[in-house]
Formats: structure tokens, C-alpha cells, sequence
């Protein structure tokens, strides 16, 4: 499935249009889908806010007659959320101090574009958070009503108790203990309720449970009814809370003697049955428990991923009745090197984990450095036959700032596969702690240094994506795509590493030499029969190539390739910033008979003024585009619109990221020449789509 980042809804005071139209090319090279627009009065903004939804507005520092402090002072008013960052020429503290303190996120120099982007993405980041807070805060207000409703219709007899006095009773627990009235309740404690020989009792289980604060602890007791009649209760207690005071929820049953059968079963069902060991489930209930006491209580944790190196050839070695016996007596070991407020699982066929709080990194991973020692020296005794292991061990932190359970277990296993990755550990036998900052994007020298190794090495790999003729007219077009192989042999874009102002020559060799790949692939395939077209894009930097065109007609000729089969695809940010170069580059291309697409069009301040200078023949409209239409009929009538503009200055459209049948009878409705995306076809190293079968 392609990801598509949430498109960002600009507001952009700036006086100079060309300034602005920068500001959106920069959000657009970063990734970010972008509807753009720009404020020129306070009346136009009144009306911008009050019309649409924004989450960001960006402010050149200037002295216009309406300025950012008056617009800063307007979004205020109206309470709106929208992050406000201020553009100045240089910084400034005092300005900052000031603009901050009447309500502005930040403020960064213009030009100073990477630390803008820092600040806009830490911004967009924080919005998104507060509007999930927000949705959160609703669904907890609809839960809790429900809870409610629940709680009083309930046949469990439920209360809850604060400081030891009820706060909250249900009618089936004031009928269980024979009360008319909630009033007089309340004003009864809950040790009162009890017949006196179990209020010591009582007394010495509320200390534990305050202690350990472990849900669901029970306690088998007598409770003494209101006309003194006395019954054998199990009570359950648990952490809550109630009107938004943290409490104790109480529910109180009959004594079941089977309440010992119930226990067993519980632990059965967290048992790996084959070690005696915690076993997955359980294991990921505890991490989620711990990943919230490390968020709630700034309380760090550890969790250490071990894996068996070589298990697949001791299962064919020893046979499935040895390695059971290995796994029992390996767990056994783990067993004595772990202490009682640690858990120990087994999570797979040869993964154990450990997990403790409060546990710091270093010391989980001085234990299992001891753990790897130990393995490492024992001799396994299976049916006579001895047997040397290994193990491969990662270690993750676990702090406030941890990810959801699964992403840990991720995480801790990442660092375990390292182990075997490192020169001279091919079979593991070490441990490794994860570090997050290892796992970031690399910064631009390696990135250009690992994107020139990749060339010279040939890690570089062509993918084919069919673009169809939604009028069904058989047409067979194609979208090269470019992906490298990077250290780990993953595909990633070559272009996703380029910083954002160059160097220029690299994404020029980039593009030549996908240009040169696709034309001897192309030649290939036409010579079969195919009358195929490819789609080709270009950059910033070929844009602005004055020797791309002569380049480009050798190459053609050299492949006996007519100039037609190549349609070259420019970005609508792109062509916006160089307008000159895109004009004249569009014009070279047209004298070799190739044509000429503009995608991820409709984002600028003014889309179809770069179509008054750049002659091109295909507009492939922004794929934020695709997923809007499908959500609310605005952006279903504005891509109509925008279609039938185009058209009628003769452009064919194009719509990408189509991945899914109900989007299609809008796009058609709506006018649209050609589709893309993964409903057809995901990007496939071979030009194989069977464009008779659409």
C-alpha cells in the first residue's frame, strides 16, 4: 500500500507571491501534500478561518498594513488552533520573546530553510497530537457515560471506594448488602460493611493492594448486611477512577469454591506449556503495563530479546523429542539467572525475553552478557548426547518515551539481529543494546556517499508502474520508478536521501542514469511488439541542465528510440521555482518529439500559472488529491473543476494513487484521462501488465 502523508492546509502571509509560492515548494520537497493560501487582508483571513479548517500559518516578518501581530491577535480571538510561526530575515530575541508571548508557536529565519523545517514538522506533529488528545478526551466522555449505564444495570454488585469511604454504588451492590438509600451508604465506610473478625483482614489485604496495586487481588471475607445477617463474600479490587478522582473499584460476589479452579486456569492460559515459562500473551500484557508505569511514573525498564543461534539445525540434529529436552533444561538455566521480580517468556520456537522495571539498560545487558556467558559454557545433555548452544541477544530500553508494545518487541529484536550481523559474529554469541540514533536517516555526507557507492556498485533497481486509459482505449504508458538497495539490501529512493538544496551533479546522475537504463529497457520491449510509452522524472537540477537536451538526442539515437515513447515528468514545485528553465526545457524536449508532464499539480498558490509559460501535453493532479474525494464533496468538485480546465486547454490528466474500486466512478464522473496506483498494479520490475485485460 502506498503511504500518503496527510495533506497540510496553509496559510501563508507573505508579501512577495514568489516568496510564498518558495514556502510551499519547501513543504511540497519535504513530502508534504500542500494546500496553500495566501493571506492579503484581514478581511481575507477572517474569511479563510472562518471557511475552512488550517494547520499552520506562516508569517514573513514585515510592515504591511496588516501585519503579523494584528493576524496573530485574529486567529486568538477566534480560538482557533493554528500553529503560528513568524519568518525573520535574521534572528531576533527580543522580537521572538514578544511575538511567543502573544501566542506564537516559534519563530525562524527565512532562510535558514532546514531549521524551518525542523520547526514546522515539530509544530504539524504537535498539532496532530493535541486533535487525537482532543478525539481521545471525546471517546473517553462517550465511554464513561456508558460505563455508567453499565455500572447501574449491572448484576454484579460494584461500588466504588475513596480513602477507604463509598463514592459510588450500583443498585444490585446496595441491594446485595441490603441498603434502600445511596445517601446512607456513602456515609458508611468499607471496612464497616464487613462483620468485625474479617476487618483485620480486610485492613492487611488494602495495604498490600496499595502496595502492589495489582488489579483484580482478591480477598475471600464475611460482609454484614444491614439487618445484620452475615455472608461469605469474595471480594475483587482493582485501580480506577471515578468522577475523575483515582479510586478503588470493589465488586463483591458470593464465595465460589471453585475461585482456586479459576486461578489455575488463568495461569494456565499465560504458561507456555512446553518450558513452564510466561508465554507471548503474556509477556505483551506485562510490556504494555510496564510501557505505561515508564510513561505515568518516569520509571525505566529493560526488555532483552534472546534468540538461539543455529536452532534450525539442532531441530534437524537432534529431532523434535532432543529439542524439546534442550528448550526445557535452556529454560531452566534462564530460570536460574533471573531474579523472581523479573519476567521470564518464551515468545516463539527458540526467542525468550526478560523483562524488569526498575531495570536500566546497562544492567539488563551486564545480565544477559552473564546469561551469554553461562550458555556459552554450558554442555547440554540430550539422550546422551551433548549439545553446545549460543545465543544472540538484543537489549531495549524501556523509558517515557517508549513505543507501543509490539514496536519494543521490535525493537529489542532489531538489536538481537545485529548480533549476527557484526564482522566476525556470523553465529551470534554476543549482545547488543539498541540505540535508536543508529536507526535514524543518515545525515547528507553519508547519504551522498552512500547514494555514489550504490551507483558505482550497480545497487540501483528500475520498477514499472502502468498508467491506464480510463476511456479503455488500450494505450500501454508506464512510470519508471528508481529504487537502491541500501546496507541491509532494503529498496529505498535514492532521491529520499538528497538534501534538500543538492548537490546538483548527484540527482543529474540519478536522472541520467535512469534515463539511460529505461531506454535500453524500453528498445527491448518495443522490439516485441509493444507500442509503450514510459514516464520519466526529472528533477530540479536536470531541469537546469543546459545540456540535458543534446545529452538526451545522442542517447535516443544510440537506442533507435523515437522521441514520442518518452513522456518527461516534471514536479509542480519544481517547475514553479525554475519557470524560466522548466519553458525552455519543456521546449527542447518538444523539438525531439517528446512530450512533456507536470505532476503533483494543484498545490501551488496559482497551479495554472506555470501552465501559461510551460508547455506540457500531461498533468498528473496531486495524489492528495485521490484520497480528499473519497472523504467530502469540496475536493470532489474542485478536482472536476480542475479537470475541465485542463482539458479544455488540451492537457490529458492524470489521477495516481488510485488503490481501491469505489474511487472510480467519481474519476470517471469527474472527467479524468488516466489512473495509477496500487488497485492496479504496485511497482513490478518488469513492464508485464496486461493492458487488454483492463
Amino acid at each position: 500500500m502506498q503511504k500518503q502523508k496527510t495533506t497540510v492546509h496553509l496559510l501563508i502571509m507573505d508579501p512577495s507571491q514568489n516568496d510564498a509560492e518558495s514556502l510551499v515548494s519547501l513543504l511540497r520537497n519535504s513530502g508534504r501534500a500542500t494546500r496553500a493560501h495566501r493571506v492579503t487582508s484581514e478581511e481575507d483571513l477572517d474569511e479563510a478561518i472562518r471557511t475552512g479548517q488550517w494547520d499552520l500559518f506562516l508569517a514573513r516578518d514585515s510592515r504591511e498594513e496588516f501585519i503579523p501581530d494584528d493576524a496573530l491577535t485574529m486567529i486568538r480571538r477566534l480560538d482557533k488552533d493554528i500553529p503560528f510561526i513568524l519568518l525573520t530575515e535574521q534572528d531576533d530575541s527580543e522580537r521572538s520573546l514578544a511575538i511567543m508571548k502573544a501566542g506564537a508557536q516559534d519563530t525562524a529565519p527565512i532562510k535558514e530553510t532546514e531549521r524551518l523545517m525542523l520547526v514546522i514538522n515539530r509544530e504539524l506533529g504537535n498539532l496532530e497530537e493535541r486533535r487525537r488528545r482532543r478525539v481521545l478526551e471525546s471517546h473517553l466522555r462517550e465511554s464513561e457515560q456508558r460505563c455508567q449505564l453499565l455500572l447501574e444495570s449491572s448484576k454484579d454488585a460494584i461500588a466504588y471506594v475513596n480513602d477507604g469511604m463509598h463514592v459510588y454504588a450500583n443498585q444490585a451492590y446496595m441491594e446485595f448488602l441490603g441498603y434502600d438509600d445511596l445517601d446512607e451508604l456513602m456515609c458508611i465506610p468499607l471496612l464497616d460493611t464487613l462483620a468485625p473478625e474479617s476487618q483485620d483482614s480486610m485492613r492487611k489485604f488494602m495495604k498490600a493492594f496499595s502496595e502492589t496495586g495489582e488489579d483484580g487481588m482478591k480477598l475471600n471475607c464475611v460482609a454484614r448486611r444491614s439487618d445484620e445477617q452475615d455472608l461469605n463474600i469474595t471480594m475483587t479490587v482493582s485501580a480506577a477512577t471515578y468522577d475523575g478522582e483515582a479510586c478503588m473499584q470493589v465488586v463483591v460476589q458470593p464465595e465460589h469454591n471453585d475461585a482456586e479452579l479459576q486461578e489455575k486456569i488463568r495461569e494456565i492460559s499465560n504458561q507456555d506449556l512446553l518450558t513452564g515459562l510466561h508465554n507471548r500473551q503474556y509477556l505483551m500484557e506485562r510490556l504494555t503495563s510496564t510501557i505505561a508505569t515508564a510513561g505515568e511514573k518516569n520509571e525505566t525498564g529493560a526488555l532483552a530479546y534472546i534468540g538461539i543461534d543455529g536452532f534450525v539445525a539442532f531441530k534437524n540434529d537432534l529431532g523434535i523429542a532432543g529439542t524439546d529436552l534442550l528448550l526445557r533444561d535452556f529454560a531452566a538455566l534462564l530460570e536460574e539467572h533471573t531474579s523472581d521480580d523479573m519476567t521470564l517468556a518464551r515468545i516463539s520456537d527458540e526467542a525468550f525475553c526478560i523483562l524488569a522495571q526498575p531495570c536500566t539498560e546497562q544492567a539488563m545487558a551486564e545480565l544477559c552478557e552473564s546469561i551469554r556467558k553461562a550458555v556459552d559454557d554450558h554442555l547440554f545433555d540430550i539422550q546422551g548426547r551433548t549439545a553446545q548452544v549460543t545465543v544472540s541477544i538484543g537489549v531495549a530500553a524501556i523509558t517515557e518515551n517508549a513505543p507501543k508494545a509490539a514496536d519494543l518487541l521490535s525493537r529489542a529484536h532489531t538489536a538481537h539481529s545485529a548480533v549476527r550481523e557484526q564482522a566476525g559474529k556470523e553465529n551470534g554469541n554476543g549482545v547488543v543494546t539498541y540505540n535508536p540514533a543508529d536507526y535514524e536517516k543518515l545525515d547528507d555526507a553519508n547519504s551522498m556517499d552512500a547514494i555514489a557507492k550504490a551507483l558505482e556498485e550497480n545497487r540501483f533497481r528500475l520498477l514499472f508502474q502502468p498508467i491506464i486509459n480510463l476511456r479503455g482505449e488500450g494505450e500501454e504508458h508506464y512510470e519508471a520508478l528508481v529504487r537502491m538497495l541500501d546496507n541491509d539490501d532494503k529498496e529505498v529512493s535514492p532521491y529520499d536521501f538528497l538534501p534538500p538544496a543538492g548537490p546538483s551533479d548527484m540527482a543529474m546522475r540519478i536522472d541520467r542514469w535512469v534515463i539511460l537504463q529505461t531506454i535500453k529497457q524500453l528498445s527491448q520491449h518495443r522490439s516485441r511488439g509493444h507500442d509503450t510509452r514510459l514516464f520519466l522524472n526529472v528533477t530540479a537540477e536536470t531541469l537546469q541542465d543546459k545540456t540535458f537536451s543534446q545529452w538526451l538526442s545522442v542517447a535516443l539515437k544510440a537506442a533507435r528510440l523515437p522521441g514520442d515513447s518518452l513522456i518527461f515528468q516534471m514536479r509542480e514545485g519544481d517547475a514553479t521555482n525554475y519557470l524560466k528553465q522548466a519553458r525552455e526545457f519543456a521546449k527542447k524536449l518538444h523539438e525531439l518529439h517528446c512530450k512533456v508532464a507536470i505532476s503533483q499539480f494543484g498545490c501551488a498558490l496559482n497551479p495554472f500559472n506555470t501552465l501559461k509559460h510551460v508547455e506540457v501535453d500531461y498533468v498528473k493532479i496531486d495524489g492528495s488529491f485521490t484520497e480528499e474525494i473519497q472523504k467530502n464533496d469540496e475536493a470532489k468538485d474542485k478536482v472536476k473543476e480542475m479537470v475541465q480546465s485542463l482539458q479544455s486547454s488540451g492537457k490529458l490528466t492524470i489521477i495516481p494513487l488510485v488503490e481501491n474500486a469505489s474511487v472510480l466512478a467519481t474519476l470517471w464522473q469527474a472527467g479524468v484521462n488516466y489512473i495509477q496506483g496500487y488497485y492496479l498494479q504496485a511497482p513490478v520490475p518488469e513492464m508485464n501488465y496486461d493492458f487488454g485485460d483492463q
